[in-house]
């Protein structure tokens, strides 16, 4: 009796571990077609919440002091998003927000497209409501039952002994959710194409898609079949391993073969190109190519959420062999990047770039070139129009030896907090630009020829000592605003020191720079937990790294903001109905939010399989 009571419960066991395993839903690139062109997952959404209810943004957001701008703004998103889309659905959003559990991925397929054709892209959504499979059956039983009271005609279509449930969908539908294409001329004489939705729910996984061939792989794979995924394929294998291989909180992964693919399919070199015309009509195949988008494999970017702070990480597959045009120029050469001991403490923002200019100008002509060779003509009349300039006081000056023959491999950018609240100085912060050059006083001859050809320099300030070196004053001209005043000229003031030719629109900025050899300055370099920030995303020797006081940043961010609004201020960046969602008005005294801000960091380098560039903010300690 005992022992068949031990198989028994031996036996239960077994069932168990059997069901638990047909119930495990595999991975998004197990799902997803071969023909996948871009997707985006959240391998495990209750801890992507979890991780998001704790984030500093969303802290910030919740928090009392942002409740006025935070109700006005969600009082516009409900009237503009949520209540259409609840009025279509006969459901309440909160329904279907608590559904994700497990993944939410979204992918993009070609569909059997060739890029110059109607066929629309696959679009695929898959959501695992884990514990939540009843809910999510019960939703979708609720929302069928809506669109057939409403007299949509609904019809059923098995795919792979999968049940889907195929939705028309009308130009209507979600209204106010998405803007509406204007019709062209060329629309008229083409049959509207009919629209569905096709979607089923397997255990706890909700299958949705715009076409049957988006959702056939998923089927087949679930229910013991095999099609070809886009896990099988080799250079996301690769990527996985390299970049997917902790289970990241979001990931998602760009088929660059495949959208070069679809640039170029069907597109003939222009033979109608004009030598006259600067810039006439380009080919896809002809940019595709002089961008260096050919060698380009893959995309992808990952997400990582640690109590650190939030990590974030793209990569380029794009082998050192086949780096051409623009892809090869931005592996920069992995030399030290790390913050020189002449950068002050209180910068709000440092970046550097071990950039070759030299070789960077060679390969920006073969770009250009390649593109369009009448483009490059009209470079070059540019430079031979600064070399007429120029002759006339140096009959030996050449632009291309003295400014590009004397480029260096290091730029240096840094910047610190406004010096006043007006408008004015808030966008133009104080910052000095750092290019490492081989003969300075040629290079800053070679830039004041350029800048004279717009702006003349006869009435400009004439050079002045300081410390044992020149500091020149470009001048901008000036000119009047649509009421008459006059506006001044402004300056911008070149000086060299250390192998670099400085280049500042504030004086001051400039010669503080100059005068850092004297020691008393306290350099960022020192600042307590600069290496340990540096740490995470690779450290300072891949040839870019750059730093961000955030706190400081926001600071001047929110000032502007308050500042324009109160001026009644266009912000052009913004569309014109911004006014109705965010009345920056009502953004608090920064230092009531200022706790959640910190420090973030960027690193890059190039290798033989790519290049990466890995982002890094740091949790602010108020929060732990």
């Amino acid at each position: 009796m005992k022992q068949h009571s031990l198989r028994l419960f031996a036996a239960a066991v077994l069932l168990a571990g059997v069901t638990a395993v047909r119930a495990s839903i595999p991975p998004a690139e197990n799902l997803l077609p071969a023909d996948t062109l871009a997707f985006f997952t959240v391998p495990d959404y209750a801890a992507f919440r979890a991780n998001m209810q704790r984030a500093p943004m969303t802290l910030l957001w919740n928090d009392p002091a942002m409740k006025a701008f935070h109700d006005r703004f969600m009082a516009k998103w409900n009237e503009t998003y949520v209540a259409p889309l609840e009025k279509d659905l006969g459901l309440k959003v909160a329904d279907f927000l608590a559904l994700p559990q497990g993944q939410l991925t979204l992918g993009v397929t070609v569909n059997g497209s060739n890029g110059h054709d109607d066929i629309p892209p696959g679009i695929l959504v898959l959501l695992d409501a884990r514990g939540k499979s009843d809910l999510l059956k019960t939703n979708l039983a609720a929302l069928t039952k809506k669109w057939t009271d409403a007299g949509r005609k609904l019809r059923t279509e098995k795919i792979h002994g999968l049940v889907f449930t195929v939705v028309p969908v009308d130009e209507g539908d979600f209204a106010g959710l998405f803007s509406k294409r204007t019709a062209t001329d060329a629309d008229k004489d083409k049959p509207a194409k009919a629209k569905e939705i096709y979607f089923t729910q397997f255990e706890s996984l909700l299958i949705a898609g715009n076409v049957p061939a988006a959702v056939e792989t998923a089927a087949a794979r679930l229910t013991g079949g095999s099609a070809p995924a886009i896990g099988d394929d080799a250079v996301f294998a690769g990527d996985r391993l390299s970049q997917f291989r902790d289970v990241p909180t979001c990931y998602g992964w760009f088929n660059g073969v495949r959208f070069v693919n679809l640039i170029i399919g069907g597109d003939t070199v222009n033979a109608d190109e004009n030598p006259a015309t600067l810039l006439p009509k380009l080919s896809a195949a002809k940019v595709v190519g002089a961008l260096g988008l050919g060698g380009l494999k893959s995309a992808s970017f990952a997400v990582r959420q640690s109590p650190d702070g939030l990590g974030v990480t793209l990569h380029l597959t794009a082998p050192a062999a086949t780096r051409a045009g623009l892809v090869k120029m931005l592996a920069l050469s992995p030399k030290d990047a790390s913050v020189p001991a002449f950068v002050p403490a209180d910068v709000m923002k440092f970046s550097r770039f071990r950039l070759d200019g030299r070789q960077t100008w060679d390969d920006l002509q073969k770009l250009v070139a390649g593109i369009s060779p009448q483009a490059l003509v009209g470079l070059n009349s540019i430079i031979e129009t600064a070399n007429v300039v120029a002759r006339g006081k140096d009959p030996g000056f050449d632009l291309r030896t003295a400014l590009f023959g004397n480029l260096g491999d290091d730029i240096i950018i840094y910047s610190k907090p406004p010096t006043g609240d007006s408008l004015a100085k808030l966008v133009d912060a104080p910052a000095l630009y750092l290019v490492a050059v081989s003969n300075p006083d040629q290079v800053i001859n070679a830039v004041k020829s350029l800048i004279s050809i717009t702006s003349p320099q006869e009435g400009a300030p004439a050079p002045r000592d300081f410390l044992g070196r020149k500091i020149y004053s470009l001048a901008q001209a000036g000119g009047q605003t649509a009421a008459g005043r006059a506006v001044p000229p402004t300056y911008t003031y070149l000086s060299a020191s250390g192998g670099y030719l400085a280049v500042s629109r504030d004086a001051s900025l400039l010669e503080e720079f100059l005068r850092s050899a004297d020691g008393k300055l306290k350099p960022l370099v020192e600042t307590p937990g600069l290496t340990d920030l540096a740490a995470h995303v690779g450290g300072t020797g891949g040839g870019l790294f750059t730093y961000e006081n955030q706190r400081e940043a926001m600071r001047v961010s929110f000032k502007f903001l308050k500042a324009a609004a109160e001026r009644g201020a266009t912000l052009q960046v913004l569309p014109p109905a911004y006014k109705e969602w965010m009345d920056f008005m009502l953004l608090p005294d920064f230092d009531l939010v200022s706790k959640y801000f910190s420090r973030s960091v960027v690193g890059g380098r190039a290798d033989a399989d790519g290049l990466t560039l890995k982002m890094f903010t740091a949790r602010p300690p108020q929060l732990n």
